[in-house]
């Protein structure tokens, strides 16, 4: 059998031991100006009640917790750290700051336990400003009104802080506080959570705060600060990060490396704004292909060419051999300056290199390839004399295109004299004796028409009789056959 009374009495104890734990968790001291952790368990129309761990319920008034908007950001089961500004049988009044009419006893208990208050800036004096706390007045000087440098004081008047009493004294009349104070314990709370997730690949939005020559400083949580080094503000080439951004510019930003600092508390928080996107040369074949002409914009030159920009973040090199077809370049800034847009052919794609090899001759084409239909041999043409060497007269007849007079066939021509008289930059009328196009080649003759037969010397092919020899040779054929 059962013994009863014993099941009775264990009953008994249990439900003692029961009650006992119950009511030791819920029997903790908590006194005025303690800050404890609540979390919601019912939300009313003008308060919010709080399970605080104790045996009565924590109370505060819900207007208190509402955001910028009007409206409430919270919901039951969410932890609240609040303060206790009141504590009676029936209730224990919670406050994020001591607020209302009080008197100096409760102005001197918030100083006592740093509980934060609320005041209002009514005016601005020597040094700072006038703030009313509890219908009595305080005085927050100017380095302690915000956490960062404040240049005009009046922009605070008429405006409701919370405030830390920092100096008590003469009983009250002398009451100093601190805003600074109370932001700065708010920025350690936030940080100290910020930090606990913190995490390579992650992405925040951050503001601009200081832009030096190596990098952006950017704050990416209150009072949390990382760097962009230039190299990762874009995937383009950045001399000066000032050319892209400014202070205050909201970016989107990628943690890419975390260090703990060496002598302060936190970390050194490596930024990429790059990164945000993709490379643009995984994807560059995708846009580009060997054989396209392009618009592109000269970023910088060099002694050995141009790098010119064909999308934001690839820049391909214009090699100095690649300029013009025209001209021999000695120095690329004779064909191209920086910020210049031209038309560049791609020859050739090495993503892998992120290299690019372009050619702004061949975008703007070649003389040479039309250059026996423009000027068929014994054609006469005017040109522009060049330059004078010893075997004899370069003579220009288009951009490109050069012929040479060699002075063997300028000693049998009628025009010696005249040709030999010429400066550089004289005009010559010249005919064309001979192309190879293969070479890049023309011989020429002079044009005026005293040497037909010399030039056509120079011509694979044709007869040496000159054209009066023709004539006498036709006139001879006539008369043998009558």
């Amino acid at each position: 059998m059962i013994d009863e009374q014993n099941t009775g009495d264990e009953q008994e104890e249990s439900f003692a031991d029961l009650l006992e734990t119950y009511t030791a968790g819920m029997n903790q001291d908590i006194h005025v100006g303690d800050k404890i952790e609540g979390k919601i368990i019912s939300i009313e129309k003008d308060t919010v009640f709080l399970d605080t761990g104790a045996k009565i319920d924590g109370t505060v008034d819900r207007s208190e917790l509402l955001d910028e908007n009007g409206e409430l950001p919270y919901q039951t089961g969410d932890s609240l750290e609040l303060y206790v500004v009141s504590v009676s049988e029936n209730d224990i009044h919670l406050s994020r700051a001591m607020s209302g009419i009080g008197g100096l006893n409760q102005l001197k208990d918030a100083f006592q336990q740093e509980i934060p208050i609320e005041g209002k800036v009514t005016a601005t004096c020597k040094g700072g400003v006038h703030v009313d706390l509890l219908k009595h007045r305080a005085f927050c000087p100017i380095s302690q009104l915000d956490i960062t440098y404040v240049e005009n004081a009046e922009e605070y008047t008429g405006k409701t802080y919370t405030f830390l009493i920092t100096r008590f004294e003469e009983g009250g009349k002398n009451i100093v506080v601190s805003r600074r104070e109370v932001l700065q314990r708010e920025q350690k709370e936030l940080q100290a959570s910020f930090f606990e997730s913190l995490a390579t690949g992650q992405s925040y939005e951050g503001k601009v705060t200081k832009v030096m020559p190596f990098g952006v400083f950017i704050e990416i949580a209150p009072g949390v600060e990382g760097m962009v080094h230039v190299s990762e503000l874009s995937w383009r080439r950045v001399e000066d990060p000032k050319e892209i951004v400014q202070e205050g510019q909201i970016l989107h930003v990628k943690v890419i490396d975390i260090k703990p600092r060496e002598k302060k508390s936190g970390y050194q928080i490596g930024l990429s704004v790059k990164q945000i996107e993709e490379n643009p040369w995984h994807t560059v074949q995708e846009g580009f292909s060997s054989g396209d002409v392009v618009e592109g914009r000269v970023m910088r030159c060099t002694k050995f060419g141009a790098f010119v920009e064909i999308a934001p973040g690839i820049e391909g090199l214009v090699h100095i051999s690649e300029m013009s077809y025209t001209k021999r370049v000695v120095n690329p800034e004779d064909i191209v300056k920086p910020n210049d847009l031209v038309p560049v052919m791609i020859k050739e794609i090495n993503p892998d290199n992120r290299r690019i090899s372009l050619s702004i001759r061949d975008a703007e084409g070649d003389p040479w390839v039309s250059v026996g239909d423009k000027y068929p041999v014994g054609k006469t043409v005017n040109g522009t004399l060049e330059k004078v060497e010893h075997f004899g007269y370069f003579i220009c007849l288009e951009p490109g295109i050069t012929g040479l007079l060699p002075k063997s066939v300028l000693k049998e021509s009628a025009s010696q004299s005249t040709v030999e008289k010429l400066k550089p930059g004289a005009s010559i009328s010249v005919t064309i004796a001979s192309i190879n196009k293969n070479e890049r080649k023309i011989s020429l003759t002079c044009g005026d028409g005293k040497e037909e037969g010399n030039w056509r010397n120079y011509t694979s092919g044709t007869s040496s009789l000159g054209s009066l020899g023709e004539k006498l040779q036709q006139a001879l054929n006539t008369r043998n056959k009558k």
